[in-house]
């Protein structure tokens, strides 16, 4: 199972039987929203505080993800999800409403793919039947927690990104009907945690790309694949910052990667009319657009094979007043359909 040093290939090839995708209001108005299940109309969701609203989020996704299949919760073995807030308590909150076995999980933005990555290796070594995995965030939770609360209006500058108010669930499991096939998940690479010094906390993408790179790098050498291997490599919430670093980091470092097929969730997501600095971030960034958009796309035949790398940010607000700089993360997880 283990090839090369991180990389971890699936020979009973797991599969994503379904997905719940929900978003918050201005996600209604994102360039793919038709790729999501469900929307909220106010930033509250019925509740009183932006962390209960995230848990929603969440639960709603759940939800969806198992109505697709008439699954039951009872149905599923294990929930592995996470978030930004402080011990992921809108996670544990949501986990604590479906009752489903729960490991809670953080690598910051890339929670999705660290999910689905564990995810696929306890159904390929047949720790369990079906598993629910994903991650949610909510932008006025993360912007009271790591920056200002939305009501002090405080100035960003053109570096920062926007939070994505959404949840991502996948349901993964064994391909249960042979006639109507599902994505597949092929390999997961783990990234290392990566520090080139940056402390800005409005400069996230510039902070993660050189995680994304590495890990991206690591992948194609373990698998001993070229870029061109897959029809899209696709981070998680590097936004406009990180995307451009990246591509200079693949040029420093001879990896010949196509610009048109390395995308990034945090420009996807939102139109340009939506004005979110330098673009996307957060756990339902990457989360959204994987089970959203790139399922639906794969499905379609617009692509077969994709690399979906999300990257991390690892600081929290106590590690930035004590001066610390930002170590980031990136897991990719590899996606065929056919």
């Amino acid at each position: 199972m283990l090839t090369g040093s991180q990389t971890w290939i699936f020979q009973n090839k797991p599969v994503i039987l379904s997905t719940g995708v929900v978003g918050g209001p201005f996600e209604k108005d994102s360039r793919l929203a038709s790729d999501f299940d469900k929307f909220h109309d106010d930033l509250w969701m019925g509740q009183d505080s932006y962390e209960k609203a995230q848990r929603v989020l969440l639960e709603d996704a759940v939800q969806i993800a198992l109505r697709k299949k008439a699954f039951k919760e009872d149905a599923i073995q294990f929930f592995l999800a996470g978030d930004l807030i402080n011990q992921i308590t809108p996670t544990s909150f949501a986990a604590r409403t479906n009752q489903i076995p729960h490991l809670g999980l953080f690598s910051a933005c890339a929670v999705s793919t660290q999910g689905l990555a564990l995810a696929a290796m306890i159904i390929n070594n047949g720790g369990a039947k079906r598993i629910l995995t994903g991650a949610a965030s909510h932008n006025a939770s993360a912007e009271k927690q790591f920056r200002y609360p939305t009501e002090y209006g405080g100035q960003k500058p053109p570096t920062a990104q926007w939070t994505a108010t959404g949840a991502g669930v996948g349901l993964v499991g064994t391909d249960e009907n042979l006639e109507n096939p599902h994505p597949r998940i092929i390999a997961a690479t783990i990234g290392k945690v990566i520090d080139l010094g940056l402390s800005d906390p409005f400069n996230m993408g510039g902070a993660m790309a050189p995680a994304a790179v590495d890990t991206i790098q690591r992948h194609l050498f373990d698998l001993k694949v070229d870029p061109s291997y897959y029809d899209l490599i696709i981070t998680g919430d590097l936004a406009e910052i990180g995307r451009n670093t990246a591509l200079e980091l693949f040029r420093e470092k001879g990896v010949a990667i196509q610009e048109q097929k390395f995308q990034d969730c945090g420009l996807l997501l939102y139109t340009p009319e939506q004005e979110v600095f330098a673009g996307a971030s957060g756990p339902g960034c990457s989360a959204t657009v994987m089970y959203g958009h790139l399922l639906n796309q794969m499905a379609k035949g617009v692509y077969k094979r994709i690399l979906v790398v999300a990257t991390g940010a690892l600081l929290s607000p106590l590690s930035f007043q004590q001066k610390e700089t930002i170590p980031c993360i990136a897991h990719a997880v590899a996606i065929e359909f056919n």
